[in-house]
Parts: C-alpha cells; sequence; structure tokens
C-alpha cells in the first residue's frame, strides 16, 4: 500500500526543490509599458526603425517632426526609403510636384539627414526597411508633446500565438491607449492584417483603440467594410459604423479609425477626445 503523502511531506519537498524560479524582471519605466506588464504581457522595444538616428537632437527632431506634420513630406520621404540607393527628388513620388520635393530634398539635405551625390540625387544618410518606424515615432512624439501621453512606440508584447507589435501604445488618466498605424493606401489592407489587429486587441485589452491610416483617401470605400467585418467574425454584434466628421469614424464607442485628411494628428486627438468622453460617465 503506497504511503499517504501528507502536508508536511508536500511542505518538505517544496523546500528543498533545487530548481529556483527565474526573479521576474523589474517593470519598466514608461507607464505604458507597466500596464502591458499589468495585463500579463512581458512588453519590450524593437530597434527603432528610422531614417534617422534615434538620438536625433531636440533642434533636429523638432523640425523633422515640422515637416512630418504635412502630408506631402511624408509621401516624399516614403519614397526616399524605397530608394536607398539614391533618387532625384522629383522622382522620390508622384504626388508632390517637382520643386516641393527638391525643396523637401535640401530641407534634409540642412538636418544632415540626407547627402547630395554627383549627378545631381540625394540620398538618406540612414537606412530604414519601411516608412512604418518613422510615422510611429511621428505620431508617438505628437502624443507625448500636446497631449501629455507616456508612449512607447514599436512593443513586442510576447502573447503566444498573437503576432506583430503593437505601434503605439500611450497612458494617462489611467487609460491605455493603442494605435494601429498604416502607412500604405488602403488597396494592400488585407482580411489577414485586419484579423491579426483584432487578435492584438483581444490580449491587450486596451481602452481605447485607433486603426489610424495615413492616406488621404476615405476610409468608407474598403477599411471601414473591412474593420466592420473583421469584428463580426469574433462577434454577432459587429458594430455600428459612426462618422463623426470627415473620415473619423467610430466602429464602436472606444474602437475609431481615421485617415489623414486634413490632418493626421488632429484627427488623432479627435478621436481620442471621443473615446475618453466615452468612457467617462456622467453623474448627474
Amino acid at each position: 500500500m503506497a504511503k499517504r503523502v501528507t502536508a508536511r511531506d508536500m511542505e518538505r519537498e517544496a523546500a528543498q526543490a533545487r530548481q529556483m524560479r527565474a526573479v521576474q524582471p523589474a517593470l519598466p519605466a514608461s507607464e505604458a509599458l507597466q500596464m502591458l506588464a499589468r495585463r500579463g504581457l512581458r512588453p519590450t522595444l524593437t530597434r527603432p526603425d528610422l531614417p534617422f538616428p534615434s538620438n536625433l537632437d531636440e533642434r533636429r527632431a523638432e523640425r523633422l517632426a515640422s515637416l512630418l506634420a504635412h502630408y506631402a513630406f511624408r509621401l516624399f520621404l516614403r519614397g526616399a526609403i524605397q530608394r536607398p540607393d539614391g533618387f532625384a527628388a522629383p522622382d522620390a513620388t508622384a504626388y508632390v510636384k517637382a520643386g516641393k520635393a527638391r525643396e523637401f530634398a535640401e530641407a534634409l539635405i540642412a538636418l544632415r539627414l540626407a547627402t547630395r551625390l554627383e549627378d545631381g540625387h540625394y540620398r538618406l544618410r540612414t537606412k530604414a526597411r519601411s516608412f512604418g518606424g518613422t510615422l510611429e515615432w511621428f505620431v508617438g512624439r505628437a502624443l507625448a508633446r500636446t497631449l501629455g501621453f507616456d508612449v512607447a512606440t514599436g512593443v513586442k508584447f510576447h502573447a503566444p500565438g498573437v503576432g506583430g507589435d503593437l505601434d503605439v501604445v500611450a497612458a494617462a488618466e489611467g487609460k491605455l491607449v493603442y494605435l494601429e498605424l498604416k502607412s500604405s493606401p488602403p488597396k494592400h489592407l488585407s482580411d489577414t492584417e485586419i484579423d491579426a489587429f483584432f487578435d492584438r486587441v483581444r490580449v491587450v485589452r486596451p481602452d481605447l483603440t485607433l486603426f489610424v491610416m495615413d492616406t488621404a483617401l476615405r476610409l468608407s470605400d474598403k477599411v471601414v467594410p473591412m474593420l466592420v467585418a473583421g469584428l463580426k467574425r469574433r462577434l454577432e454584434d459587429g458594430g455600428s459604423p459612426r462618422r463623426l466628421e470627415r473620415e473619423l469614424w467610430a466602429l464602436t464607442p472606444l474602437l475609431y479609425m481615421v485617415n489623414a485628411r486634413p490632418d493626421l494628428v488632429a484627427n488623432i486627438r479627435s478621436a481620442i477626445a471621443a473615446g475618453l468622453l466615452a468612457l467617462s460617465p456622467l453623474d448627474w
């Protein structure tokens, strides 16, 4: 007959166990990352993918941010990134006139972010894989400086079975805001990306979510229907899209979609304001 294991035996076995549990790492200094850790995630930052030094001095960072506030410059820089071996200024994008393109290229020269080649072409001093990291940097900086958010960009959250990074997470007033940023036109958006986005929302459970497309094109033609369909694949009630203004849409009181027209950051701020007001119940 097997010996009956007593409570004393179990306590002794646990105390004598040789294997020590790993010490949990200290919480990151960022409140946004701390809020992810409190949700049982293990947030870490990816290496910034930027066409400029990540430690850019404040004077140049401010000038660059002011340029990125213009949609035309974002289109130009996106094209320049796609031509790492050099580009003629007018060839960077078909949507900016030649004179304005040369003005943008010279602005990059003045910021010491590009160099002038012998054949009159230009080349960025720092290579980046895509424009996505720059868009994250610009939006994150704007949220921190104009709304006082604690911001983290390019965040890996290490949830089993859920891919992708969190483009921007921002914390303020005890609320966590997650922004999914898309720098490509709507025609490149796929159902797979939509499903991955909703998977991240399900795991992170932010208080407020924004789906942001850096495009001047209408969201109502493709993006809004795709997000409604994606939500319906998870919930019987897929939400009722409601236009708040121009191309600022609310799919639910806590899920918003915005584009870049007429101003990307202004649209983001309007969506955040609407979401925070929806989270604040009236007491009269």
